[in-house]
């Protein structure tokens, strides 16, 4: 600040990650979008809440406190599926765990309060945008209210945030006041006792009025309410046509304007060619692993049409696929070529779904009236646009782009989609595969792939083939990675019994298994909490019990040693004892007898539970060992 003449910030940006200048990093990309608007702003990362001392190393702000808990929910960040705490952060210098506090944005929120009296606070970021309405908090097991309320924020931006935090700073700077800015786009504020009770509440789509939510105290009383809530929810999310909201919080509401307009590629572009650093800053000694893991990367593009239901992109970063420009993307090849570590290799070109890019409704009066909620469940809409050709364009101007060795597509492959391109699987097993391509099925039976609102897998198979006979003909030994999922609501045991068969069947032994984790706003959160399917409002079973859970993941991995004992526990609870044995079909060997494992394999993954049992307690009358 002295060395740029700087008597006083206009914003502040408090991140719960640690400071990456890299457009992959949500904070980094708010404070650059700001600055090349003229405005002075300064970043506090991983802030002492303790106390205040850190907040105010740069004074207060004369415009406004923006808050982000980091580029994920602070809660998903630190706990696992299993509620235990994770052992690495990877948005950390040196993957450190403990340096944020648990819902990161209600801390900081409440003391920004105490530090900037009188400052507008604005909450921003992943954490705000899926706590925004009243939602289930999985790893506290109840029903929260809205963030906005608990963080004691003036405003809340939902979205990616660029159109609306520019809005928002643009009309403080003018004079107006925080209390003033009521009708953004992509914006939340909170009513008080008096404000909101007249609000006449929609009757149909058209006629613009606001929707009226079940209010918290029914959505946390009634768990039927709560999925009406999320049902209607949904239907609000395209801002072609979505409706103002309304969720009373006993005598306070929580407003919601309509979702920002997607930004055009020029946008997109000028966000991309912003002055970054590409680096962390000086200060950090160790590295962050996430910047590691990102910072030969390019993205092409933002959002998500696919509407999984156990996914929340499409929650926060829209279903209107937004896409840079060529020129935009090979400028950034050359950005990366001038990094001093960069030796030609780009690990990923893509975004959230790779083969997504420029992918749009063919007609736009059709994409700002359609309600749909997926353009490709539970088949490929008639007018999305599905040609891959912009994308096989970029993918050989930045192969062939002087100083790149190798481009990798990392990102997630949408394979319905990839199915309609040979020639894009083609190229994807000729020149983007490092003889290894993930890919998500997620299940094999149909009704749980319903609750996911994924394809058939039948697609999926489909395209192992296409991609199995392009590896040949490009003379390369290449391998699929196929993701599942257990514990998704709908899948019972013997669905999952059903998917360990098929497994094996096909040769299939998966080391990447994600046990289902319930984050905030999305439709299979829903179904968890409420045993409601929100769509048919029929009943949905779903694994609670953390037990049920590691037995539903132990059969995918049936044929690891390790994980025997709970796939013997899981399949003779589904009835099915005929696959524990030595038969072809039997997906694992018995605990004892004959077949069971030898000796010394049981010894090297710790034995028997009655063995490790006798070891522990011999272990235990032993004297510790000095660290």
């Amino acid at each position: 600040m002295e060395a740029r003449g700087w008597d006083s910030l206009d914003i502040l940006i408090v991140n719960g990650d640690a400071y990456v200048d890299h457009p992959a990093f949500g904070g980094a990309l708010i404070g650059r979008f700001l600055e090349a608007r003229g405005f002075r702003v300064g970043m506090i990362a991983q802030p002492s809440w303790q106390d205040t001392s850190d907040l105010l190393r740069m004074g207060p702000p004369r415009l406004m406190v923006g808050i982000t808990a980091g580029n994920l929910d602070s809660m998903l960040n630190k706990l696992t599926a299993q509620k235990k705490i994770r052992s690495e952060d990877q948005y950390s210098p040196g993957g450190e765990v403990g340096l944020r506090p648990n819902r990161a944005a209600i801390v900081y929120g409440n003391l920004c309060r105490q530090a900037f009296p009188g400052v507008p606070l604005i909450l921003g970021g992943i954490e705000a945008s899926l706590r925004r309405i009243a939602h289930y908090d999985y790893w506290a097991d109840q029903v929260r209210r809205s963030v906005l309320l608990d963080a004691k924020a003036d405003l809340l931006i939902f979205g990616m945030g660029e159109r609306a935090v520019w809005e928002v700073a643009e009309r403080l700077r003018k004079g107006e006041t925080i209390r003033d800015i009521r009708d953004v786009r992509g914006t939340a504020f909170s009513l008080r006792k008096g404000e909101w009770e007249h609000i006449e509440p929609s009757r149909y789509v058209t006629d613009g009025k606001t929707v009226i939510l079940p209010s918290y105290d029914e959505v946390k009383a009634d768990k039927q309410a709560f999925a009406e809530m999320s049902r209607a929810f949904q239907f609000e999310t395209n801002p072609g046509n979505a409706r103002p909201l309304l969720q009373p919080h006993g005598t306070e509401a929580v407003y919601f304007n309509p979702p920002a307009i997607p930004l055009d590629t020029p946008l997109m572009d000028e966000l991309y060619d912003l002055p970054f650093a590409r680096a962390a800053h000086w200060t950090y000694e160790a590295p962050i692993p996430a910047f590691e893991t990102v910072k030969h990367s390019i993205v092409t593009m933002r959002g998500c049409f696919g509407g999984c239901t156990f996914c929340s992109i499409t929650e926060h970063e829209g279903r209107v696929i937004q896409s840079r420009s060529a020129e935009s993307i090979l400028r950034e090849v050359r950005a990366l070529r001038r990094m001093d570590d960069f030796r030609g290799v780009i690990t990923d070109l893509g975004g959230p779904t790779a083969n997504m890019y420029q992918m749009r409704c063919k007609d736009e009066a059709i994409e700002n009236s359609c309600r749909r909620l997926s353009c490709v469940y539970p088949g490929v809409c008639e007018n999305l646009g599905t040609d891959h050709g912009p994308l096989l364009q970029i993918m050989k101007s930045v192969r062939e782009e002087a100083g790149v060795k190798k481009v990798f597509i990392a990102s997630g492959v949408r394979y319905d989609l990839a199915e309609r391109s040979p020639e894009f699987v083609r190229d994807l097993a000729r020149h983007h595969t490092g003889g290894q391509l993930s890919v998500a099925p997620e299940h094999s039976r149909k009704d749980v792939l319903d609750k996911m609102k994924k394809p058939g897998i039948e697609s999926y198979e489909r395209f192992v083939e296409q991609f199995r006979c392009a590896s040949d003909a490009a003379g390369k030994d290449q391998y699929l990675v196929p993701y599942f999922i257990s514990g998704h609501p709908g899948a019972t045991l013997r669905d999952m019994v059903d998917l360990a068969i098929y497994l094996k069947e096909h040769g299939m032994r998966p080391r990447q298994v994600q046990d289902f984790i319930p984050t905030p706003m999305s439709m299979a959160t829903c179904m968890y909490h409420t045993g409601i399917d929100p769509f048919t409002r029929e009943p949905v079973y779903t694994a609670h019990d953390m037990r049920d859970k590691r037995l539903q993941k132990a059969l995918l991995l049936y044929w690891d040693p390790a994980h025997h004992d709970e796939a013997r526990e899981a399949l003779l609870k589904a009835g099915r004892r005929d696959l524990i044995g030595t038969k072809p079909h039997c997906l694992v060997p018995p605990a004892s007898g004959k077949g069971a494992l030898p000796i010394h394999m049981r010894r090297a993954r710790g034995g028997s539970p009655a063995e490790a049992g006798k070891r522990k307690a011999r272990e235990g009358n032993r004297p510790a060992r000095p660290r």
